[in-house]
């Protein structure tokens, strides 16, 4: 495979003659070769296999630590926003529904993108694509930064999700191509941190910035980081995937949009349409969005037997795949659901400020960041069902304490239950992500990233409306609306009923998630 280095020039190699692998055999130096098509993914996979040094080069380090760097600083600012949004809508003279797409827009955009950059990952440099990543970011996050309003202020955040939307399938796609396997489980710890720390750290952060500097440095703190991490990331990033010339399909395009963007746009609509909000009917969304998608996949399914796939589904054909990606939709759904509902009950029912709110996820976050190398290195040594057994019984536990909520509730409680809960989907996200991915063909391993993504991004649409939908619906059979204190605190037992119920269906599920070892041998042999 021939790519272009850090100084620009031209150099061939696989991973075994960049790792300095001594005594290969005919078939590794037969691998070596400048004509070979093999692809990166593969030749990790056979030194693994053969017993050679796990150790990561330094160069391919400092790739997965830029992407890391970066996914953190993209989740980080997808999560500002949740106490932003009263506080932007009295400075822009703005209404909640009108506000409320600040976040819907981000969510609509990313829901669009997400399903088409496994296609871009194969097709553009991954040099290119991180440095048009990083920089729609940047852009759209100094525009946000100077915003006059409302409108300039939209179309910025649908700039940052057009970048933030590549990041975490470039990173996940990066991690299995170039980790072995014996040490994917640790690496994917670490992305855990990413995915954790970033939510957990985004209220707090935005609380105190609002509460002492404003609004608009929710976004300034955020744009040096994003700076640093493009010019790091356009000097250290190297080829991942095998690039390959096949011509995209312009009839995908708009019927992904219109699919995934039209379902989460229909999930995001349910919680205003409950409470008496105006706009387009939801059963509309729900009709264009499901026959959208449905014809997005018969088209797929048929583009992917040529390998023109924008999406390619094939990834299905595992097992434990297509199990963890459920097992995920429902652990992800459950997470935004709660960490939607808690600050909203600390302040509507416990009548909280915005940094205090805050800090009542952050312990639970931090904690879950310090626990997920710890659970990689268990899962490289031990397999996942020791992980996702107790994570899910954790994840159940903790949604049934929350269902006891009163006026009268501690914020330790909310605090203690948290952490419970962190600390369970952390002992589920890294088995999850890692035997999932790890038991496709290593070919489609950017598919895969993109698929995780797109039902992360559904998920958290789901379980937000969810949630939002039984708040509200409670909250009226009590009487009030959830901006009364005693009728948000029955909304908020209720939507909490309903997420315990859900959590009991991901303990059976991760039973079902073993480790691909298997898999791994019998892709590589062929």
């Amino acid at each position: 495979m021939t790519r272009t280095d850090t100084t620009g020039t031209s150099t061939t190699g696989t991973a075994a003659s960049r790792t300095g692998a001594t005594g290969a055999g005919p078939e590794a130096r037969a691998a070596a070769a400048p004509a070979t098509l093999t692809t990166r993914a593969s030749t990790v996979e056979r030194e693994t296999r053969a017993g050679r040094s796990d150790r990561l080069p330094r160069q391919h380090r400092e790739v997965i630590g830029v992407l890391m760097v970066a996914a953190f600083t993209v989740i980080l600012n997808e999560t500002v926003m949740s106490v932003a949004l009263p506080v932007l809508q009295k400075d822009l003279g703005i209404g909640p529904s009108v506000g409320q797409w600040l976040t819907t827009a981000f969510m609509l955009t990313m829901a669009v993108v997400i399903p088409i950059t496994g296609f871009l990952i194969q097709r553009i440099s991954t040099k290119t694509l991180f440095v048009l990543a990083m920089s729609l970011f940047s852009a759209g996050t100094l525009t946000a930064a100077l915003a006059p309003g409302f409108g300039v202020l939209l179309a910025a955040r649908v700039v940052q999700a057009s970048g933030t939307a590549i990041m975490m399938p470039l990173l996940m796609t990066t991690v299995m191509t170039l980790v072995p396997i014996a040490r994917r489980g640790m690496m994917m710890g670490n992305i855990s941190i990413v995915i954790s720390v970033a939510p957990a750290l985004g209220p707090t952060l935005s609380g105190f910035l609002i509460s002492n500097f404003g609004w608009r440095w929710i976004f300034g703190i955020v744009l040096p980081i994003a700076l640093v991490t493009l010019v790091l990331g356009a000097r250290w990033m190297v080829q991942v995937a095998e690039r390959t010339d096949v011509k995209v399909d312009y009839v995908s395009i708009p019927l992904a949009a219109l699919g995934f963007g039209g379902l989460v746009y229909a999930l995001a609509s349910i919680g205003e349409s409950a409470e008496g909000g105006s706009g387009i009917p939801v059963w509309v969304l729900f009709t264009v969005g499901g026959v959208s998608l449905a014809l997005f996949l018969l088209r797929q399914v048929l583009l992917q037997r040529k390998d023109r796939a924008l999406l390619d589904l094939r990834v299905f054909k595992s097992k434990i795949f297509s199990v963890s990606m459920g097992a995920m939709v429902i652990a992800t759904a459950t997470m935004f659901g709660t960490f939607i509902l808690i600050p909203f009950f600390a302040q509507r029912a416990l009548h909280f400020g915005p940094l205090e709110t805050g800090l009542i996820t952050l312990p639970g976050g931090l904690l879950m960041g310090i626990a997920s190398p710890f659970i990689g290195r268990i899962y490289d040594a031990r397999g996942p069902r020791i992980l996702l057994v107790p994570g899910a019984l954790l994840i159940s536990g903790a949604m049934w304490v929350l269902t006891t909520v009163s006026a009268d509730t501690s914020v330790w409680l909310l605090v203690g239950t948290n952490i419970a809960l962190s600390l369970g989907l952390a002992a589920t996200f890294t088995p999850l992500m890692t035997s999932g991915l790890g038991s496709v063909q290593p070919r489609l391993y950017s598919y895969g990233s993109a698929v995780l993504g797109t039902f992360q991004q559904v998920a958290a649409a789901a379980g937000t409306a969810l949630f939002i939908t039984v708040l509200s619906v409670g909250a009226a059979a009590a009487g009030g609306t959830t901006a009364d204190a005693d009728a948000t605190i029955a909304g908020t037992k209720l939507a909490f009923l309903v997420g315990a119920f859900m959590s009991l269906a991901l303990i059976p599920a991760v039973l079902f998630v073993g480790k691909p070892e298997g898999a791994h041998a019998e892709v590589a042999a062929h």
